[in-house]
């Protein structure tokens, strides 16, 4: 039997579009990952989200997505797909040795922040490190924090936490920046933000929450411990289109081309939401906003092409 629509990857995005596309009837079939949730499930405290006045879980709240979705009819899978045809039609969807068709399908699944890989950094996720300042920045009010990167994204990260923060400190292991000069100049002149230059993390220290970091300079080898409240890392994320290379037109990054102002791929009957697609916003809020839209674009094409 040929799906009239397969959603690969959960998360916001993708459980908004099961959700909607379950109410336009369209029966989705979702293959969440193994890993089901997206970023959400390593995320403590949740307070951007609307609706939620007091804050709520990370995985709380994506568990309250899937058993909306799951309400309305989505049927919903904790596997991983394997391997995508979008060339012929029905599109192909593997998941180890079982084949799917399918009509249309829904990509979600999602982008992931470069992390260090240094101690203490993964322990510490949620609880003092972090990789997305619109996301925690508020909990580092008059705190002392660290960025760590040179490129835009840095910049941007470290330029939007002197809203809260008292200090910030940009750690970067070389002696100039790769950002673009506007954003380097907005930072280097700023009164809240000192650049260690020639500077790498070493480790972060702490129990329940972070309260220091071992730096390392680049060009002695010589290593300090300083005392820090927060650990924003910020060298980029990775969006999760392995599958869909030499499938999809991605851009020079990774990210799914989209067609200007909708979730349309350059493969008729092939819509993306989320983080997939989206460099630059990369919130819940978006991504459940290009889900809901991306069931919409699907459910016109179909009912276009039946």
């Amino acid at each position: 039997m040929t799906e009239k629509l397969i959603i690969i990857g959960s998360g916001p995005a993708g459980y908004t579009a099961a959700l909607y596309a379950a109410r336009a009837s369209l029966d989705p079939l979702v293959f969440e990952g193994s890993q089901r949730g997206g970023q959400l499930m390593i995320t403590t405290d949740v307070e951007n989200y609307p609706g939620f006045p007091d804050g709520i879980m990370g995985p709380e709240l994506m568990e309250q997505f899937r058993k909306q979705a799951e309400r309305f009819g989505a049927r919903l899978q904790t596997v991983d797909v394997t391997a995508v045809d979008f060339s012929q039609r029905p599109f192909l969807v593997s998941v180890g040795a079982d084949t799917y068709e399918a009509d249309s399908v829904i990509i979600s699944t999602g982008a992931s922040a470069k992390w260090l890989g240094v101690p203490g950094e993964e322990e510490l996720t949620g609880r003092g490190v972090s990789a997305c300042a619109t996301c925690d920045g508020f909990f580092f009010r008059d705190k002392e924090i660290i960025v760590v990167g040179g490129g835009d994204t840095a910049m941007e990260e470290a330029l939007f936490l002197t809203k809260f923060a008292s200090k910030v400190y940009v750690v970067h292991r070389r002696d100039e920046f790769r950002a673009s000069k506007i954003m380097a100049r907005r930072v280097v002149e700023h009164e809240k933000v000192e650049v260690l230059w020639n500077t790498a993390l070493e480790e972060v220290l702490g129990d329940d929450s972070v309260t220091g970091a071992v730096l390392k300079d680049t060009t002695t080898n010589e290593t300090r411990e300083v005392p820090i409240d927060g650990v924003f890392i910020a060298i980029g994320h990775k969006p999760t289109t392995e599958l869909f290379q030499n499938q999809l037109t991605l851009d020079e990054t990774g990210y799914i081309s989209l067609a200007t102002r909708s979730t349309v791929t350059n493969v008729e009957g092939v819509f993306a939401a989320g983080d997939v697609a989206d460099h630059v916003y990369r919130q819940a809020v978006t991504a459940a906003g290009t889900g809901c839209q991306a069931a919409i674009d699907a459910e016109r094409w179909l009912a276009d092409n039946e």
